[in-house]
């Protein structure tokens, strides 16, 4: 005897999506195992698999937040536009122009890397001796990338970026959009890859030399300003490259990047101001806490944990889970 399935799809996220139910081929019930049971582990699969997306892409946005603030000892708030700015230059010319999906995020990574060495060009290095005047700029680079943003593409009627890749892939019970699941590989290419960066080659090591201590590089002959402008065209590189990722999935508005940076910055703050060891497990422990809470309950329950389990590990642990002790 048969049964009709029922398999949650996708589930909420931090974007406030919906559970949607989709019907599939019907599948012989098992004596041993309940129906209610099989439903159980689909659903347990289809969340654990949109944890590693989104932990996935928190990743990416948080680790240029990291490294941005280890070399300069500044904080990013237009971070998060620079995520909006990725998703709008796919939008523009995958979904408008017409050109092939990776083709558009190829081109959206290098033009958020010179955004970000444009920030740090014109608002980080004028405002190196002061912090506060250095993030107060960011915010409004963040709020006139909104306005341009807006005025461009226009406010009311979020952007749909057609899927590229359309269908599902059924895993243990679970469909699982193929479109989805294509950012976990990427994500993790591009970690690694920017790990032999940073530790196998010598503009790495002077990036992590710089965040060590900035004084003592100095001495050694590396060119700070260099340094602090390559940071920050890797850290625009790895948002945009995250927006750009996910405009098939999410709606593309002037907004979108607001809730994805706070986010970040609570990442970066788990795992340790200028860690970017840190920054990516805290991202996928985040990913995890907000998917699998706002599965069990709802977003609001779920933004409640992550803030929660941020402020246990600073209570235990002040300097992140692989800070350094202040000397």
């Amino acid at each position: 005897m048969h049964a009709l399935r029922l398999v949650i799809r996708s589930g909420r996220d931090v974007s406030g999506g919906r559970f949607r139910l989709t019907h599939s081929t019907p599948r012989p019930v098992c004596p041993e195992h309940s129906e209610s049971d099989y439903m159980e582990l689909a659903t347990f699969v289809q969340t654990l698999a949109n944890s590693l997306v989104l932990g996935s892409i928190y990743a990416l946005v948080a680790i240029g937040l990291s490294l941005a603030f280890g070399v300069m000892r500044m904080a990013n708030f237009a971070h998060g536009e620079f995520y909006m700015v990725g998703a709008y230059v796919v939008y523009a010319l995958y979904a408008l122009a017409g050109w092939p999906f990776y083709a558009a995020v190829a081109v959206a990574v290098p033009v958020v890397a010179v955004l970000g060495m444009l920030t740090e060009r014109l608002i980080f290095r004028p405002t190196k001796s002061n912090t506060l005047a250095g993030f107060m700029a960011t915010a409004g680079l963040a709020f006139i990338l909104q306005v341009l943003a807006g005025q461009i593409w226009g406010v009311g009627l979020a952007k749909q970026v057609p899927m590229p890749i359309v269908g599902a892939t059924e895993i243990f019970g679970a469909l699982i959009s193929t479109q989805r699941l294509t950012i976990i590989p990427i994500a993790f290419a591009t970690l690694a890859a920017l790990w032999v960066f940073l530790y196998r080659t010598k503009w790495g090591r002077g990036m992590r030399a710089c965040s060590i201590d900035p004084d003592a590089a100095a001495l050694q002959g590396i060119d700070i300003r260099k340094m602090s402008l390559l940071t920050m065209g890797l850290s625009g590189a790895s948002a945009g490259l995250a927006g750009a990722l996910m405009s098939p999935i999410y709606s593309v508005t002037p907004y979108m990047g607001h809730g994805v940076v706070l986010i970040a910055f609570i990442v970066v703050i788990i795992g340790g101001m200028a860690s970017v060891e840190g920054a990516v497990a805290a991202a996928f422990i985040i990913g995890f806490v907000h998917t699998f809470g706002t599965t069990i309950w709802d977003g609001i329950t779920a933004t409640m944990l992550g803030v929660a389990f941020m402020a246990v590990i600073l209570v235990i642990r002040p300097q992140g889970l692989f800070g350094q002790n202040p000397v």
